[in-house]
């Protein structure tokens, strides 16, 4: 069954790497860019080719496209440079303070201006982004081709023009540039000198210039807010016109169909490819690469020189990072990745020739400079290629660590140099038709070369998946699999041949994404699955020779409770997990990890491109009231809703499956005792389900005001009915923390001795020397007196007393009674033993014989075993045990 898992595994794989591969070359739309000419005739062309019956009837007034540009304003006001109040003479100060205001009216008009601007641009863009969408749903997917092209030369002009990057960092900068003068300003008026009356017409013009000077800077800041909020609203606006050119492009064809024309034109682009491969640009664009970029180039030089030297010396190293995978003594998880990144060092060899050849030809022309592009890609997709060939050779990471299957291993192994061989030389082409000499060619040699590609690539998935369906003929998974592989490239290549070659490169470039995030995800679970095995049979072999020495202490326990009379537990419920369930437990919650993430990643880049993923965002289930005042309700839609159901089923997988992960993960290393750790994973389990709670209710748009009444009457439930419950609550995870008694110690408490079998969140159970389970609630073992036997250590001192008669030799006595103590095998050497005369009694003398035993279960085979040797020694010293004696005094006897 494990080695049927491991298969499937491995297809997973194999196809993830397929299309991995399939779309690493995926050609990227190039356009020429159209000029201001074009832009007019791309707006009376839209004009004509969307006009519907309505329209005609009701003719709309042609607008020119907007172009909403915006830069970054260059001019700034000057910092208002205020005088010292108390050594600038009060002329210099007003004409400081002029000038100043002079510069700011300036700077407050400007903004108007760049304001009004903004705000024209906003309107008109908004009208012809509800226009246009209005034409577009009227036109439906009735559009030719030419509209297609028309609607791509206006997102790709949307996406050259638009709002300057650093334009609301520069108004947020002078945002604050200008409140800063503001309070700079109050101070300055705050302190300067009233002066004496003789000078107050000059003192009134100052004080009038600082006010005109203080609301310049108000409504300066006032404009720049103003300003801000246009300039935000308006980038919204482009972004969202530019999503809704690429959703109605990509149903749209962008190129004519294949036919006749389409060979005269690729005779034309091998025409054009030969005449571009001269020997002076490519010389210059060597040497000028040279100049610009010798450091680099020389480095990767260097290093290509060092990887080569080394390289027998890595595939050693990877053999050998395989040797201890499986031994549970010696193996580690630091051999998988030296493993991966032994892998990753033998492909950079071919990685780092590519790269140098983009290094040297970056500087040269266009069509140089698409080569460069061409073998940077090329780079890339060597090094994807030639790391699953190395993480697939003998001894790699899929055959010693990860275990995939062999055949698969085999195939990729055999398969990866052809795909090599036909991918990299398309993937160096392919960008020269990205030039402007080359744009011309798109349609011809850029689906050729996506043509040949896309038969390579199908032709590859189906050598491999006939691979691994070899042993599995009858599985219709892998069946699926393979025709899936296999069509999906010849689909794509059918659609960029009947002209939706820009819906084509939106797929391709989508699936390149996704493909490579399932198999950077896959990576990353097969490594952490690694790890938690390595970790796991480590576990495993320390709780076996836990669970051994805990046998053998439970074995010489019973030894000595048997002829001590007491019954003790036949076995201590330590609050450990079984390795069976750690194992579930960790495996399943890496799976629901990963899955999340890939998850996430592809609904954020899927939900862009496909309109029916974002219906659940326009449904609105509920709205709910902001705390803001004038503030909009805040609308709960069903995709709010979905995502709290994921938020809830997550933390219930989640806290179902944490335990083991932690124990595997974190506890097993710490050296904690079993109560610490069932209190550590208690705690982080209520801790998980609070924050679970709390994004559950944030997400559905339930506020924390709205609870203050739940969590009253929350609070006078603890404080009445179950005010017990909560302290025995408290106060077992006070118990596994403190640790003032642990699983195994014997305790007194209460009257009852016994030793502790378990400890519970609410509860502890002791088993006491009759073999019965007292349970006993947490809040005792706080709030009362308790005995620890065994705490820190189980040496317990024993006291037995010994009456002999009067005229017995006392020295004589306590050396018979110390060579009693010392002879006996329950006695420790360390505390010694002693003895005493305490008393002289009303039979006899009294002495005290004082010994210390290894565990309380040796106090009455002890005692028995003293009594009995002091018993015998004493008779046959000649040495006395009187009976209790009394003497009676008659005093009168009287008569009967």
């Amino acid at each position: 069954m494990n080695r049927q898992r491991l298969r499937t595994r491995c297809c997973v794989w194999s196809f993830c790497l397929i299309w991995a591969v399939a779309f690493c070359f995926a050609p990227m739309p190039a356009h020429a860019e159209p000029d201001n000419q074009k832009t007019g005739e791309e707006t009376n062309g839209e004009g004509v080719e969307t006009a519907t019956e309505e329209e005609k009837e009701k003719p709309e007034e042609a607008k020119p496209a907007v172009q909403p540009e915006l830069e970054a304003s260059t001019r700034k006001p000057e910092q208002i440079q205020l005088p010292d109040s108390e050594t600038a003479d009060i002329r210099q100060q007003i004409q400081a303070l002029r000038s100043s205001l002079d510069q700011r009216l300036i700077a407050v008009e400007s903004t108007r201006t760049r304001l009004s601007y903004a705000e024209s641009l906003l309107n008109r863009l908004q009208d012809e982004y509800n226009s246009f969408e209005l034409r577009l749903e009227k036109a439906g997917l009735n559009l030719t081709g030419d509209y297609a092209s028309l609607l791509e030369q206006r997102l790709e002009r949307l996406q050259r023009q638009g709002i300057a990057e650093d334009l609301i960092d520069d108004i947020e900068n002078q945002l604050s540039t200008a409140r800063e003068e503001q309070l700079r300003l109050e101070e300055f008026e705050a302190v300067i000198d009233p002066g004496d009356d003789a000078r107050s017409q000059l003192r009134s013009q100052r004080a009038s210039i600082i006010r005109q000077l203080h609301k310049a800077v108000t409504e300066h800041i006032r404009a720049l807010n103003d300003y801000y909020r246009t300039v935000s609203a308006l980038q919204e606006q482009v972004e969202a016109y530019k999503v809704l050119l690429q959703q109605r492009l990509f149903w749209l064809p962008s190129a004519p169909a294949v036919g006749a024309e389409t060979l005269t034109e690729l005779f034309g682009a091998a025409a054009w490819f030969a005449e571009q491969l001269r020997l002076e640009p490519f010389n210059d664009a060597i040497r000028e690469s040279i100049q610009e970029r010798g450091g680099p180039i020389t480095l990767l030089i260097a290093l290509l020189a060092l990887l080569l030297i080394k390289r027998g010396a890595i595939k050693r190293n990877l053999r050998a990072n395989g040797q201890y995978v499986g031994n549970v003594g010696h193996d580690r998880i630091k051999f998988t990745v030296y493993a991966f990144a032994n892998s990753i060092l033998l492909a950079l060899p071919g990685v780092l020739v590519f790269a140098v050849g983009a290094l040297l030809l970056m500087e040269g022309n266009d069509f140089f400079s698409g080569l460069s592009r061409g073998l940077g890609t090329a780079a890339l997709i060597v090094l994807l290629l030639a790391f699953f060939h190395n993480v697939a050779r003998q001894g790699g990471l899929g055959d010693a660590h990860f275990y995939w299957h062999s055949d698969s291993l085999r195939a990729l192994r055999r398969e990866l140099p052809f795909l090599l061989a036909v991918i990299i030389p398309i993937t160096v082409i392919m960008p020269t038709t990205a030039t402007p000499a080359g744009s011309e060619f798109v349609d011809s040699l850029g689906r050729l070369l996506f043509t040949a590609a896309s038969i390579a690539l199908s032709t590859f998935a189906h050598r491999i998946l006939s691979a691994i369906r070899a042993d599995r003929p009858q599985s219709k998974r892998l069946l699926f699999l393979h025709v899936l592989a296999v069509a999906t490239p010849l689909v794509l290549l059918v659609a960029s041949l009947l002209g939706y070659h820009y819906t084509a490169l939106v797929l391709e470039r989508n699936l390149f994404i996704s493909i490579c995030w399932l198999a950077f995800n896959i990576m990353l679970f097969y490594i952490g699955l690694r790890a938690l095995s390595v970790r796991e049979r480590r576990l495993t072999l320390e709780r076996l020779r836990e669970h051994r020495e805990a046998q053998r202490q439970l074995a010489v326990t019973r030894e000595s409770a048997e002829p001590s009379g007491e019954g003790v537990p036949q076995a201590l419920d330590m609050p450990e997990m079984d390795l069976r369930d750690i194992s579930q437990q960790s495996t399943a919650l890496l799976r629901i990890l990963i899955s999340v993430l890939v998850i996430t990643g592809l609904w954020l880049l899927w939900a862009s491109l496909i309109p029916a993923l974002q219906l659940f965002d326009n449904i609105t289930l509920w709205t709910i009231a902001t705390d803001l005042e004038g503030g909009d309700p805040l609308p709960i839609t069903l995709g709010d809703l979905l995502l709290a159901l994921f938020v809830g089923v997550g933390t219930v997988l989640a806290v179902r499956n944490l335990p083991g992960t932690l124990e595997v993960m974190m506890l097993s290393r710490m050296k904690l005792e079993p109560g610490t750790s069932y209190a550590i994973t208690t705690l982080t389990t209520y801790a998980l389900v609070l924050i679970g709670v709390v994004v559950f209710l944030g997400v559905i748009g339930v506020q924390w005001s709205k609870l203050q009444w739940l969590v009253a009457a929350l609070g006078v439930g603890l404080g009445f009915g179950l005010q017990e419950i909560v302290a025995n609550f408290v106060s077992g995870i006070i118990l596994l923390f403190e640790r003032p008694i642990r699983v195994g110690d014997t305790v007194t408490i209460d009257g009852i001795t016994g030793t502790v079998t378990r400890i519970r969140i609410r509860a502890t159970t002791l088993v006491d020397w009759d073999r019965k389970e007292q349970i006993i609630p947490n809040k005792t073992f706080v709030t009362q007196d308790l005995t620890n036997w065994t705490l820190s250590d189980s040496i317990t001192r024993v006291i037995l007393e010994v009456t002999v008669a009067y005229g017995s030799d006392v020295d004589q006595v306590q050396e018979l009674l110390t060579e009693v103590a010392q002879t006996n095998e329950r006695v420790v050497d360390d505390p010694a033993p002693a003895v005493f005369c305490v008393g002289l009694g009303d039979s006899g003398i009294d002495f005290e014989l004082r010994v210390f035993v290894k565990d309380p279960l040796d106090i009455m085979p002890l005692s028995h075993e003293i009594n009995a040797a002091i018993t015998r020694d004493l008779h046959e010293a000649g040495i006395e045990i009187p009976f209790p004696q009394r003497d009676i005094h008659v005093r009168s006897i009287m008569d009967t």
